[in-house]
């Protein structure tokens, strides 16, 4: 069997750790596998495993790699292939079609479409969108990562809901709880230190840590405590200057993006999730398999799905930020918190990689 994975590139997020993991997977269980990039870039490509061939299509956009995705397909002919992320779901679909060649393909859809359309004023989400009411109809399975990114993409593009399938991601795997045990120097962490809290991800909009820093200087106020936010983003300047603005300079920092934030997460008193929206939030799944006890948003979609209502962490209102600051003064009391490790463990890569090989390879 010869799979071929399609997407943008390798860049820090969770779609694509997610794409290099199942590559990796599907390689393990003896296929032949193509990750076929629109440009080898990004940190992950250090993860890929030895035993999946990358395919560099060196393009500097999705829309430009269509004529070298289509020469691939007609070049390899893999039997079937995953793409993910909208905008190259809909290039895939193309490319097929040019193609010619008799290859099953599959889509992936990571995100909640209809809020992540809706906040960006960008004319190409709104063109893609468009596109995906037409693309993921010729498609031979549309897959989602949640239930609640399933329910929103059908109506979002008018699609039966039974042509969706949902398949979490493969977020927890064994280099992850190695690295979780990897060594960690910072003079936050140790015996005796404040308690620390926990923000990954991408400095943007969508991850809303304006929330988080707010809730946490209401907390700070009367309890030593300290703030630590991983990540890169174009809202850099804009937080910093918020952190200046409320006095809590000293008590958080903004590091940048971590090649292991696992090392951070089993080492912090809590992990929040502060985000507007997701699709299945892989840093929370992430952050319970290390251990450490989570707050988050009640956002579309995913985390409601992950804790299971509440039952493995709290759940807040989104933008709340009384009620996230006191979700968080109460975790800092516990000193009994729930091991959602056990729930973790549901998200792993066997799971994942048995679910989307039935769609690939069906009988």
């Amino acid at each position: 069997m010869h799979i071929a994975i399609y997407l943008p590139s390798l860049r820090g997020g969770g779609a694509e750790r997610a794409m290099a993991t199942l590559a990796n997977g599907f390689a393990d269980r003896g296929l032949k596998v193509d990750l076929v990039l629109v440009r080898a870039e990004g940190p992950y490509l250090s993860e890929v495993s030895p035993g999946v061939c990358i395919v560099d299509l060196q393009s500097n956009r999705v829309l430009t790699s269509l004529p070298g995705l289509v020469r691939y397909l007609r070049r390899e002919r893999p039997q079937a292939m995953l793409s993910a992320l909208n905008h190259a779901n809909v290039i895939a679909v193309v490319a097929r079609m040019l193609a010619g060649v008799p290859v099953r393909l599959v889509v992936s859809e990571r995100n909640n479409v209809s809020l992540s359309g809706s906040s960006s004023k960008n004319l190409r989400s709104r063109v893609v969108l468009h596109m995906m009411r037409w693309a993921y109809r010729k498609t031979d399975g549309v897959t989602a990562v949640s239930g609640g990114v399933a329910d929103d993409l059908a109506n979002a593009i008018n699609l039966p809901r039974d042509r969706i399938s949902v398949i979490f991601n493969p977020v927890v795997t064994p280099e992850l709880i190695e690295k979780s045990r990897m060594p960690l120097e910072h003079p936050w962490l140790g015996e005796g230190k404040p308690p620390v809290i926990l923000g990954v991800g991408r400095l943007t909009p969508q991850k809303d840590f304006s929330t988080l820093i707010h809730a946490f200087a209401q907390v700070r106020t009367v309890r030593d405590c300290r703030l630590v936010i991983l990540g890169e983003g174009e809202l850099r300047a804009e937080l910093e200057q918020l952190v200046a603005s409320l006095g809590v300079q000293d008590s958080v920092q903004l590091p940048g993006f971590a090649d292991n934030p696992f090392a951070w997460m089993s080492r912090v008193r809590l992990f929040v999730l502060s985000s507007r929206w997701e699709g299945l939030p892989n840093v929370l799944i992430q952050a319970m398999a290390c251990g450490a006890a989570v707050v988050s948003t009640d956002c579309p979609s995913g985390p409601d799905e992950i804790l299971e209502g509440g039952k493995w962490g709290k759940l807040v209102p989104v933008g709340d930020v009384e009620a996230l600051a006191e979700a968080l003064s109460e975790n800092l009391q516990v000193l009994d918190v729930v091991n959602s490790i056990e729930r973790a463990m549901f998200f792993n890569v066997e799971n994942a990689i048995n679910a989307y090989l039935r769609l690939l390879m069906p009988r």
